[in-house]
């Protein structure tokens, strides 16, 4: 396990959120030369601490552990699931179809 190419992936993402380390690690409850040492690779992070970045980032820990495009799941469907809850259910409904649609399209076609 590559713990330097982990901490940077850990660095790209907070970043994209806009936080500072001093920001992510008070979020995760641990000091921010700690969050340094996780980011440069200098130390190992534990499961706990994986699992609260990866919460705090809104990503899988799949996507700080592995080398994979950054899924914009996090606030893309944090922004869709806050529409859908304004929804009536027949919106809901409408917008799911939508989304299947376009799916579909999408994978036919690019």
């Amino acid at each position: 396990m590559n713990y330097y190419e982990i901490g940077q992936r850990i660095r790209k993402i907070r970043k994209a959120h806009g936080l500072s380390q001093e920001e992510l690690a008070e979020r995760i409850n641990i000091s921010t030369t700690h969050m340094s040492h996780i980011e440069t690779g200098s130390t190992k992070l534990s499961l706990p601490v994986l699992v609260d970045l990866a919460s705090v980032l809104n990503v899988r820990v799949d996507d700080l552990l592995y080398d994979s495009p950054i899924a914009p799941t996090g606030r893309a469907l944090e922004e869709i699931l806050t529409i859908i809850d304004s929804c009536t259910p027949q919106e809901a409904k409408v917008i799911a179809d939508v989304v299947k649609a376009t799916k579909l399209s999408m994978d036919k076609y690019l």
